[in-house]
C-alpha cells in the first residue's frame, strides 16, 4: 500500500477519537505562533492538517490567509464538512508533501503531522529544500527521541533539539524549543518536541 492509500484508508475507517494524534486544543502550536506576533493577513500553511481542528483555532484568532494541505482527500472533506460555511475561507490542497509545488511564500509553515514520517535522507533533504524555498518561519512538532517508534503502523523519525538544529540550519535558527507530553484519546501518552524556527537574515 502506498502512502496515499494508507492515509485514505485511515480517514475513511477511523474517527478522530480513534486516532492517537487528535487534540482538542493545539496549545503548544498556538503558543509558539503567538511568539511571532503575526498580522492576521499573513499566509499560513498547515502541513498534514487532515481533519484536525488546528485550522478552526486559526480562524477564531482572525487569520485570513490559511492553507491546509493533506495527502488524504477524505481528511480534507471531513474538515470542510466540520467547518461548514467557514471552509470557504480556507485554501485546501490534496497532495503528498514531497510532490507539493507552492506558488507563494508562507510567513508560517506549521507541521506537527508529516515531518516525522519522512525516514530517508533523501526525503528529509527534499522536505528541507521545499520549506527553505517557501517559508519564513516554521513551527515544527515531531516525535521526541524518547517517543514512539511508529505511528499509525508506519516507521517514524525521532528528534531532539540538536537534530532539528542540524537538519534545518542553515537557513533557520531555533528561536524556541519545548517538549510536550501528548495525551492521546486512549489515555496513553506520547513524547513530542516542538521548535519555532526563524529564517536567519542574510
Amino acid at each position: 500500500m502506498n502512502r496515499k492509500d494508507h492515509w485514505e484508508k485511515i480517514y475513511t475507517t477511523k474517527l478522530p477519537h480513534e486516532v492517537s494524534w487528535t487534540q482538542d486544543v493545539p496549545k503548544t502550536s498556538l503558543s509558539l505562533i503567538s511568539e511571532l506576533n503575526l498580522d492576521p493577513s499573513v499566509s499560513i500553511i498547515d502541513i498534514g492538517g487532515g481533519d484536525g481542528n488546528f485550522v478552526d483555532h486559526l480562524l477564531e484568532l482572525g487569520y485570513q490567509n490559511i492553507t491546509v494541505l493533506d495527502i488524504s482527500e477524505a481528511a480534507i472533506e471531513r474538515a470542510k464538512s466540520r467547518l461548514g460555511s467557514k471552509a470557504k475561507n480556507v485554501k485546501w490542497i490534496v497532495s503528498d508533501i514531497l510532490e507539493f509545488k507552492p506558488n507563494q511564500m508562507y510567513n508560517l509553515w506549521h507541521d506537527r503531522a508529516v515531518f516525522h514520517f519522512l525516514t530517508s535522507e533523501v526525503e528529509i533533504d527534499s522536505y528541507k529544500q521545499l520549506v527553505s524555498a517557501n517559508a519564513t518561519n516554521i513551527v515544527l512538532g515531531t516525535f521526541a527521541t524518547d517517543g514512539p517508534l511508529k505511528c499509525s503502523g508506519l516507521a517514524i523519525s525521532q528528534y531532539n533539539e540538536e537534530k532539528i538544529r542540524e537538519t534545518f540550519s542553515p537557513p533557520y535558527r531555533i528561536s524556541k524549543f519545548v517538549t510536550q507530553i501528548h495525551k492521546t484519546p486512549f489515555e496513553t501518552t506520547q513524547n513530542f518536541v516542538f521548535a519555532l524556527l526563524k529564517r536567519e537574515l542574510q
